[in-house]
């Protein structure tokens, strides 16, 4: 008897076997994936109900916010364009050259 010789070792298939395996693994890929899309349909249903919901809760808030605005905070600014910007001020410092 062989030492190395692998004890739950199988003869090999013959081609009707591999014939019927490559079949059933074709038709479980096909179910695994088509589980997969229902699964991602399902997720995207119920992430736009919760979206819907949360919207639906928060409208007291927003209109809160709307209503604590201050005046003149949203729309333009009468009397000519308004520009906004930053300016950056650099001093030399000559200590720094030395």
């Amino acid at each position: 008897m062989n030492p190395y010789a692998n004890p739950f070792a199988r003869p090999p298939q013959s081609l009707a076997g591999r014939i019927v395996a490559f079949i059933l693994t074709g038709a479980l890929l096909v179910l695994a994936f088509m589980f997969s899309l229902v699964a991602l349909a399902v997720a995207a249903v119920g992430g736009v109900i919760f979206a819907g919901w949360f919207w639906w809760k928060t409208r007291a808030l927003r209109k809160a916010m709307r209503a604590a605005a201050p005046v003149g905070a949203a729309g333009p600014v009468p009397g000519g364009d308004f520009i906004d910007g930053e300016c950056v001020r650099e001093v030399a410092d000559d200590r720094l050259l030395r």
